[in-house]
């Protein structure tokens, strides 16, 4: 059964990002995957601290909720990630997460000394983020940022779904066609995984 991870990065629970990412998944399950489901503000992770203890096994040595998520990474087919705009970038629960899997890039070219021209994507994922202004670079950062995030990972940007002008809590519940994007975005990475679209 394909696997997906589902990573909830935005502070609140009903938050737009939350409840588009609640659709993806919706859809995913529907469409037969098997999904996990994060929610990094309820996990206890500490931020990188640089003392470069992956170096020796391409595994973080700070003992903390992250050990978890390195195995569900690991064990996953396709990853969903929602996390809003803060300051045109991602929010500090989805940043901790990134910078922790430095440990997969001290794995990949460190340990196994991977040629970087050998790196090679096994999975697919999929970005949902929020932003509060309509902003005409309000994402670029942040998708340049994601893209190295998932390349660490070995996993192709294959979609991402990105909303405008949705500021407070359950805005995006005023536009019911994001909801139905996000729904259809879950299955259509079902389909993705597995068939290689």
């Amino acid at each position: 059964m394909v696997r997906i991870l589902a990573i909830y990065g935005s502070p609140r629970r009903k938050g737009n990002t939350s409840l588009l990412l609640k659709k993806a998944v919706q859809g995913a399950l529907e469409a037969g995957a098997e999904v996990e489901e994060i929610i990094l503000r309820d996990l206890n992770m500490s931020p990188c601290l640089e003392i470069y203890g992956c170096k020796k096994t391409g595994r973080c040595v700070i003992q903390d909720d992250f050990q978890k998520v390195y195995d569900q990474l690991l064990a996953s087919h396709g990853l969903m990630l929602a996390s809003p705009i803060f300051y045109y970038t991602v929010n500090a629960h989805t940043k901790i997460l990134m910078d922790r899997c430095q440990s997969f890039w001290a794995k990949k070219y460190w340990v196994e000394k991977t040629p970087i021209e050998k790196r090679k994507a096994t999975r697919k994922g999929l970005f949902i983020s929020v932003g509060a202004t309509k902003g005409k670079k309000l994402f670029d950062g942040t998708l340049l940022s994601i893209r190295y995030f998932f390349d660490v990972l070995d996993t192709e940007l294959w979609r991402s779904l990105l909303y405008r002008s949705l500021d407070f809590e359950r805005d995006v519940l005023g536009h019911p066609e994001y909801l139905k994007e996000a729904y259809g975005a879950g299955k259509e990475l079902l389909k993705a995984i597995k068939y290689g679209n």
